[in-house]
């Protein structure tokens, strides 16, 4: 059952380092370091305690409290229209080597201490285009600008093909590709919305209860009226 509301929730206390997860799927994760936060949840580094492939990989994991209802959308966006198989088929499908979404690994749920996680493990990625742009002086070459928005045209065309909107767009949600970087991927689907669901466009409707959600000077004229 998802959380009953999406858009509040407070950071969880933080998890021990070595602690060990399992998804569910059954496999075994093992939690690494902290390294950020968002406005719901903590970000960690981690490994899979069972190889799934030559080489040495490490993950992110999004940890959330159980109620907290960012987590549960970017999951819920994963396993409705970002699966692998599907990805590769549309690649094929455009003729592109490469979709900015991240690889999504697995999900599952957790205790410590009394209380209830969510967590989400993804691929990890890079440094972000906010802390890039600021490094660079804040100012992009224009074939780097045209790079990034022919990359991020064929990323959001897959996902509003797929029936949702990301719903927070902004530098600090592009990120370039760790192992890869001369990719760059469209990250943090907790704000994502399915707005057609089966083919059926949702009808326009204004909630102020839901206004404001996301980055405020990014976030757009509906999302402020709570559309």
């Amino acid at each position: 059952m998802p959380p009953k509301d999406r858009g509040r929730g407070k950071l969880p206390v933080p998890l021990p380092r070595d602690m060990i997860l399992k998804d569910t799927e059954g496999k075994v994760w093992r939690l690494g370091s902290q390294i950020g936060q968002g406005g719901f949840g903590l970000i960690y580094l981690g490994k899979i305690l069972v190889v799934i492939r030559k080489g040495t990989f490490e993950f992110l994991y999004s940890m959330e409290y159980l109620e907290n209802g960012p987590l549960f959308s970017e999951l819920k966006f994963y396993q409705r229209a970002a699966k692998q198989e599907h990805i590769r088929k549309w690649m094929n499908l455009k003729k592109i080597r490469c979709l900015g979404i991240p690889v999504f690994w697995g999900s599952g749920l957790t205790e410590y201490k009394g209380k209830s996680y969510r967590f989400m493990v993804m691929e990890r990625l890079g440094e972000d285009l906010q802390r890039i742009f600021e490094d660079c002086g804040s100012r992009f070459k224009k074939e780097t600008v045209l790079q990034l928005g022919a990359r991020m045209l064929d990323t959001l065309e897959y996902i509003h093909e797929n029936e949702y909107v990301h719903g927070d767009i902004k530098a600090a949600n592009l990120l370039l590709g760790y192992t890869n970087p001369h990719e760059v991927y469209l990250a943090d689907y907790g704000l994502s919305y399915r707005y057609c669901p089966n083919g059926n466009h949702k009808q326009y409707q204004e909630n102020p209860r839901k206004g404001h959600n996301g980055t405020i000077e990014f976030t757009s004229v509906d999302a402020h009226k709570g559309v």
